[in-house]
């Protein structure tokens, strides 16, 4: 019995050991792609899912390979008892990012913990009332463990925890007024038996802004051409791309503090005259520095002093915001305190958000300048997510004065914002050079949260230009171009041309789709082989009274990249697979700008629903073998290497192809570059066992 139970607690202590607390997921709503965790870390440190899974580190716009950030996290400080000084940490300046248990990365949360996502959108899967955003994750974990959960291994230099809880919540959406930045809410309660005095809370952030389908994360140049800013006013930590070679990634990262809403009760903005105890403060120091403008904060008592006070605060910090303004790698620390005393049980809330904004071209000077222009967008969306916090409390006293409750629930309502018309559901069929769209009608019968009120208005068509995906970066929402719009004929806004040249004399289903059709667009002349971005969005009318403009719903939410090409093939000996370009020379003309082998691609075509392609060399030895059905979308390339065109060019969750082709990256199924010279692909059918052999060329 001894031996049994012996075994059973290694058994068990082993299997506590291999499951994990961490979590993450990557936001999808927003015109930022960024990795989220359960630990309240942005970023994934261009490891783990960016490698493995193709997640945007923090990636601006969306699927442009413009990246923002290495990792990012919480840090609170106080005084215990009014005697020790304690800093827990959720991030630090490391050369590998997070690593369970390692000095610097002290939060952690229960075995097998999650991240818990809610929508506010009626047809989202994760669906809820109480949501606050078109995407909310959340999280709970605690400073509390001095050992990694489930192991005998210390955390590494976790002596002091202030034994606090944290329940994080982050949000984005996917409306043009709000697509641009994510706010980061913690709950941070006193769960301890200690005094917290002087709180002090604050985020850090290892920004990195670059065009990585032309600078591979990695090595000191990567990470060297940060320079670094700080707007008083709207309480703003920011970085953008000094690189003065082309491509410069022209693009802003900023970090923001909100505000704060003390144990009390008591909001805290920065900057107001209400709150003048509460400073905001900012810090940065360099990648493993050691002097003393920017050396790293190692014992809480130095990081805490980095907390309390910020550079900003200094008679040093004109000379201090001169040297940042050079190319370096840098960190940044934006906090704000000290808040109120948390006794056992108090708790508080704080928020932060990521923004972010593309440079202005002025045309006089290069994006490195930083010119009042080319910020302008940035500042602009800056501003917006600063009024946003504010919410109903539009003068900003943290009091519901008369005329500022908007929806008269007799509390103050943050991050609202007036809501378009539901994202049409949409549909594609695909053939050789023609693209069918239909779509359902729950735009139309969409209600404004706001309002109240049924205001659809109509459809608006986006296609992107042939080729437009060849530039060396690509911000896809402005590479989309209106062809067509559609509006109601019953009022005095907008075109008034009605919905006669798409609505379908009958609604139509299709089989395994519980959807009902209303609507149809057909785009002809349609280059085969070819990625062709499309997206359908629906409007309103607005509210004059409310002083609300027209909304419109997201691009990026609904768009598809469609693949025109032969449809599926119904019999591979009358009507023969072939593969195109063919020769293939080195580069197909669809390629673009990447300098990566692996981003290569030439298109088996003509191929049966579903069937197995084996490449050989004539000696007759197999390359790799792809198995193909009608569903394809581009994934298996992607999977291959993290520089393959799907990663760097396309999306495979929104990939649409006609279900007879399927590309392929001339790679070997161990990943390896072929060689130029002949090689000959078999076709079999799966259903039939139909075969066809065929040869192609590659020349370089």
């Amino acid at each position: 019995m001894p031996l049994k139970i012996a075994f059973f607690l290694l058994f068990f202590n082993i299997l506590a050991f291999t499951q994990s607390f961490y979590a993450e997921k990557k936001t999808s709503k927003s015109n930022i792609e960024t990795t989220i965790s359960n630990l309240g870390l942005i970023g994934n440190s261009f490891r783990g899912s960016y490698q493995s899974q193709s997640w945007g580190s923090l990636e601006f716009p969306a699927k442009s390979n413009i990246e923002h950030a290495f990792l990012g996290g919480l840090w609170i400080g106080a005084i215990i008892n009014g005697g020790v000084t304690a800093v827990s940490t959720g991030a630090v300046g490391s050369a590998n990012g997070y690593s369970t248990g390692a000095s610097g990365y002290e939060f952690t949360a229960p075995l097998g913990s999650t991240l818990q996502t809610k929508s506010r959108l009626q047809d989202d899967p994760f669906y809820d009332p109480k949501a606050v955003s078109h995407q909310d994750f959340i999280g709970n974990f605690t400073d509390s463990n001095v050992f990694i959960p489930g192991s005998p291994q210390r955390i590494v230099g976790h002596e002091n925890p202030l034994k606090v809880s944290v329940k994080f919540e982050s949000y984005n959406w996917n409306s043009s007024s709000a697509n641009f930045f994510i706010p980061l809410k913690f709950v941070i309660k006193n769960t301890g038996k200690n005094v917290l005095s002087d709180v002090c809370v604050g985020y850090w952030a290892d920004f990195v802004i670059r065009n990585v389908s032309q600078y591979p994360p990695g090595g000191t140049p990567f990470f060297s051409s940060g320079r670094n800013g700080f707007i008083d006013s709207l309480a703003m930590a920011y970085e953008w791309d000094g690189e003065t070679s082309v491509p410069n990634a022209q693009s802003y990262a900023g970090l923001m503090y909100l505000g704060a809403v003390d144990k009390n009760g008591v909001v805290r903005y920065p900057n107001t005259i209400t709150s003048p105890e509460i400073k905001t403060n900012y810090n940065t120091w360099t990648f493993n520095g050691a002097d003393n403008n920017f050396g790293v904060p190692i014992s809480d008592f130095d990081k805490y002093a980095r907390l309390k006070e910020g550079q900003n605060q200094r008679s040093t910090w004109a000379n201090t915001q001169n040297l940042i303004r050079q190319n370096g790698n840098r960190s940044n620390l934006i906090s704000a305190g000290p808040f109120a005393t948390l006794n056992p049980g108090d708790e508080m809330e704080i928020m932060f958000a990521v923004v972010c904004g593309s440079t202005i071209e002025d045309g006089a000077k290069h994006p490195s300048e930083n010119t009042p222009l080319q910020i302008s967008q940035f500042i602009k969306n800056a501003n917006d997510a600063r009024t946003s916090y504010a919410g109903e409390d539009k003068n900003r006293n943290g009091i519901l004065d008369l005329g500022e409750d908007i929806n008269l629930n007799g509390k103050i309502d943050r991050l609202i914002f007036p809501e378009p018309p539901a994202t049409p559901k949409t549909k594609f069929i695909v053939g050789d050079g023609k693209i069918d769209m239909y779509w359902t009608n729950n735009s139309v019968i969409s209600r404004d949260p706001v309002t109240q009120k049924l205001d659809f208005e109509g459809f608006r068509i986006y296609r992107t230009q042939l080729a437009y995906d060849m530039q060396k970066s690509v911000d896809i929402d402005k590479s989309l171009k209106l062809i067509r719009s559609y509006d109601k004929t019953d009022n005095i806004f907008f075109l008034n041309n009605g919905f006669s040249e798409i609505e379908l004399k009958e609604p139509i289903t299709f089989e395994g789709d519980p959807n009902v059709y209303y609507y149809k667009y057909t785009f002809n002349n349609m280059a085969s082989g070819w990625q062709h971005a499309i997206a359908l969005t629906a409007f309103d009318s607005g509210d004059t009274l409310l002083n609300v403009a027209p909304q419109e719903s997201s691009k990026l939410e609904n768009i598809f990249r469609i693949f025109p090409g032969k449809p599926a093939n119904g019999s591979i000996q009358s009507n023969e697979p072939y593969v195109y370009p063919n020769p293939y020379y080195g580069i197909a003309s669809w390629e673009g700008s990447s300098n990566f082998e692996e981003s290569k691609k030439l298109i088996f075509a003509n191929l049966p629903k579903r069937c197995t392609i084996k490449i050989y060399t004539l000696a007759g030895d197999l390359i790799d073998t792809i198995n193909h059905d009608e569903n394809y979308n581009g994934s298996d390339m992607a999977s291959k290497s993290p520089q393959g065109w799907f990663t760097i060019y396309s999306d495979t969750e929104k990939n649409i192809f006609s279900g007879g082709e399927h590309a392929w990256s001339l790679m070997s199924a161990n990943s390896q570059i072929i060689a130029r010279g002949f090689y000959i692909f078999n076709v079999e059918d799966t259903k039939t066992g139909e075969t066809f052999v065929g040869k192609f060329t590659v020349i370089k």
